[in-house]
């Protein structure tokens, strides 16, 4: 599988929230990278972590509007969104993804998440 095929199926198991053919297309020294710089390392941990954010914001979708890709290196830009607790967002944002092998081996969010930010905050006080 190239690059292109790889990606186009990356992005379609994150908008389909499908943990399963995300685990099947990382490699398992796979790095995930979020837009505050947390880390998770590995595709095994990374499984929990896609099942959590799904299960937080279980419409959550992206859209790439713009495509640079050299080498093993893909930067994307568009827009992210979804749902957390009834309330709809929506941000810009762009993804760094090296692929190598027909797997991702790294995947990297740039993007403002003040909106889901505040979102977890009335969580948080609604908790408290």
């Amino acid at each position: 599988m190239n690059t292109a095929e790889t990606l186009k199926r990356w992005l379609a198991a994150i908008n389909a929230q499908d943990v399963t053919a995300l685990a099947q297309l990382m490699a398992p020294h796979f790095l995930f990278v979020d837009s505050l710089g947390n880390q998770v390392q590995g595709a095994t941990p990374m499984q929990s972590g896609w099942r959590g954010y799904f299960a937080m914001c279980p419409d959550y979708w992206i859209r790439v509007d713009h495509l640079m890709t050299e080498g093993d290196t893909t930067l994307a830009a568009g827009e992210a969104g979804g749902t957390i607790d009834g309330e709809s967002w929506r941000t810009p944002a762009a993804w760094k993804a090296v692929i190598r092998d027909g797997t991702v081996v790294e995947w990297r969010v740039f993007s403002d998440g003040k909106s889901v930010y505040e979102i977890l905050n009335r969580r948080k006080s609604a908790l408290s």
